[in-house]
Parts: structure tokens; C-alpha cells; sequence
């Protein structure tokens, strides 16, 4: 499976993630990738000689020097004061991912995820999958899994009414997208199962489609045609409905945060730690975020220190949105460390995104 670049968006990145990068020479490209790699793997500062072993070239360790100077002047490197190695900056992991990371999966293990990922999304109301999509990806990434739900439609597609007792009657709504939600109607009077069914027939006849608030517009003109006994029940459920809708608001499901515990680039500052869970607290750098890169098409990387949207150097957001019946409805990502393998995180999101819009869209 191959992959094409992160779609350009329109997100408040910097200037220097627009870096002209072809001024380097293939030489200096494979040093800075191999370094990264290394880094990746071992997350130890990368000396010369390490370089030297692993990039295949055959230079002195004076020469490879000299290009890590120039890259360091650049900024795609940096020198941290306890080593002689050189670590990646933000700069260098978008030349990576952008330029330089090939995602080539072999079929059998893009098999083996699918089935992981369809194993876990088992069918279920839209709801619970999109809850379970969090987990899969938390769980398949051991990162931590992010997905903004989708906004429900404000419209309703079907009513029931369901006597309860006396003078309670359970309103029962379905959306478009198949969600089902309940509220109880405390009435002035007693309504027979016959009149609740018809009173849920001509809401559905006359009004399946719209909004509650173009049904109440509509009532006002109706409710002197109506019987006196069942405007009072009309104009209830109206009221219910709209405390329905106005509940269904894009929210941000998490799940996995522990698993950032256990990652030193993340928890072994404690400054870094308390910006980390003031993110998964606010939740609003998130939301804007997620409803950034569901305007663009495909895997989305925001990388902390050269986008304004993390905010945090040693953190990254990898993100893909996902659909219902060819319409982008939300987002869903990983959260991890800057230092991540993204040739396989990348995957995780993409496979998982598309399964996700394919149960949705099933539905």
C-alpha cells in the first residue's frame, strides 16, 4: 500500500514546514534519514558513527561531520548538551514524513490489520462504533486513540410514541445516521397506545425530514386543525425534540491516555507532562484540530513545534477522516511522541478510517 504526502490544508503551520528542501543534496538526505530512523528506533542521540554504519555511505567521519554542521545550521538537526550526537528537530520529521517515508506494508500484514481492525469494530449502533474505533486505534497504536464524533442531524427521520403509565409517554426519535434517542413526556392527560400512534403517523407523514424547529413553525399555523386533545401532546414532543438535537454536538473521544505514561519523550518532563493532560482535559486544541484536517483528503500529520495546533515539540498527531455513505462526517487520529514509527502508525489510521466509514455507511 503505497502513500502520498499529507494533503495540504488549511492549517496555521508555520512558515518553515514550507521550507524549500530540495537545496539538499541526496547525500545530506540520506544522513538526515538515517539519523531519524536511528533516532526513531533507538531514541538515543546519533553520533558519526552510527551515521556511518547505517547510511550506507561510504564517508569519512570528518565529512559526515560537516554535514551534520550544515544541517544543524539548517535547522533539521540539533546538538543536546549531554551527547555528541544529534537529534531530529521538527523541521527534519516533515522533510521525513513529507519527502522521504515510504509506507509499503506487505499485503499480508495490511490483511492481518484489517482483520484486526474489523475483529474490533463489530457491528453496533453508530455510537458504539465510533466509540470503538478509539480503542482500536489506542490499542493497535499503543498510543493513545482520538476521534471527533460526528455532529448528528439535526432533522429526525422517524417518531414513536410508547405509553409508559398515565401520564407518561416515552418519545422515541431515530436520526438519519440510525442513532435512537428517548425522552420521556410528561402529559396533561392520558393518551390510549391507538392516539400515540397516530399522533407519531402524522408527525412522520408531515414532518419526516425536517428539523423540530420547522415542525414547531409549522404547528403554529396547524394547531387550531389539530384535535384540542392532541396539540398538547404535539407541541411536548416538539419541545423534547429540540432538547434532543441541541445535545448532539461534535464531541472528542480518547482513549489510551495511560499508554502516553509509558513514554519517556512525553513523561519525563513534568512541565511537558501537565501541557500533555491539559490537552486531553480542554479538549478545544483537539476539536479545532480534528475539524481542521477533515477538510482535507487522506493521513494528515501535525507535528508539535512547526504546527500551531500541537502544543507540545515532542508530540505528534497522526489523522485520517472518515465517512458515512461518501460524506466526511469526522476525524479520527493517534497521539503520540514526535519519536514514532510512522510507517506503521500510519497504516493503523488509514485502514481504520476506511473500515469505519464502511460500518457506518452499512448501517
Amino acid at each position: 500500500m503505497g502513500r502520498r504526502g499529507p494533503t495540504a490544508v488549511a492549517d496555521p503551520r508555520p512558515a518553515i514546514s514550507r521550507y524549500n528542501f530540495s537545496m539538499l543534496d541526496p547525500r545530506a538526505q540520506t544522513l538526515l534519514k538515517t539519523l531519524i530512523e536511528r533516532y526513531i528506533v533507538d531514541g538515543q542521540p546519533v553520533g558519526s558513527r552510527t551515521l556511518s554504519r547505517f547510511s550506507g555511505l561510504d564517508l569519512s567521519p570528518a565529512t559526515i561531520r560537516n554535514v551534520m554542521s550544515d544541517l544543524e545550521a539548517l535547522g533539521f538537526v540539533a546538538s543536546p548538551h549531554t551527547s555528541a550526537g544529534r537529534v531530529p528537530t521538527p523541521r527534519a520529521y516533515r522533510l521525513f514524513v513529507d519527502t522521504m517515508l515510504a509506507v509499503h506494508p506487505l499485503e499480508e500484514a495490511v490483511h492481518q490489520l484489517a482483520t484486526q481492525v474489523q475483529t474490533r469494530l463489530q457491528p453496533a449502533g453508530p455510537q458504539q462504533l465510533v466509540a470503538s474505533a478509539a480503542q482500536v486505534l489506542s490499542n493497535l497504536s499503543q498510543f493513545a486513540g482520538v476521534i471527533l464524533t460526528p455532529r448528528r442531524s439535526q432533522v429526525f427521520r422517524q417518531l414513536e410514541f410508547l405509553r409508559l403509565s398515565e401520564k407518561r409517554v416515552l418519545l422515541i426519535i431515530v436520526t438519519p445516521e440510525g442513532d435512537v434517542q428517548n425522552r420521556i413526556i410528561v402529559s396533561n392527560r392520558d393518551y390510549s397506545p391507538s392516539q400515540l400512534v397516530e399522533a407519531g403517523n402524522y408527525l412522520n407523514a408531515h414532518f419526516g425530514g425536517q428539523s423540530f424547529d420547522e415542525i414547531r413553525n409549522h404547528l403554529r399555523g396547524e394547531l387550531d386543525s389539530l384535535r384540542s386533545d392532541m396539540s398538547g401532546l404535539m407541541q411536548a414532543a416538539v419541545e423534547a425534540g429540540s432538547d434532543v438535537m441541541a445535545d448532539n454536538k461534535e464531541s472528542v473521544l480518547i482513549s489510551g491516555e495511560r499508554n502516553l505514561l509509558g513514554v519517556e519523550d512525553l513523561s519525563s518532563n513534568m512541565d511537558r507532562l501537565r501541557k500533555l493532560f491539559d490537552v486531553f482535559e480542554s479538549k478545544t486544541g483537539l476539536l479545532q484540530l480534528l475539524d481542521v484536517s477533515s477538510r482535507a483528503e487522506g493521513v494528515q500529520i501535525f507535528i508539535g513545534g512547526e504546527s500551531n495546533l500541537v502544543p507540545i515539540e515532542e508530540m505528534t498527531v497522526v489523522t485520517a477522516p472518515y465517512e458515512v455513505d461518501g460524506r466526511v462526517v469526522g476525524t479520527l487520529g493517534v497521539i503520540g511522541p514526535t519519536r514514532m514509527a510512522y510507517e506503521r502508525v500510519i497504516p493503523i489510521v488509514d485502514i481504520t478510517a476506511k473500515l469505519l466509514s464502511n460500518a457506518l455507511s452499512q448501517h
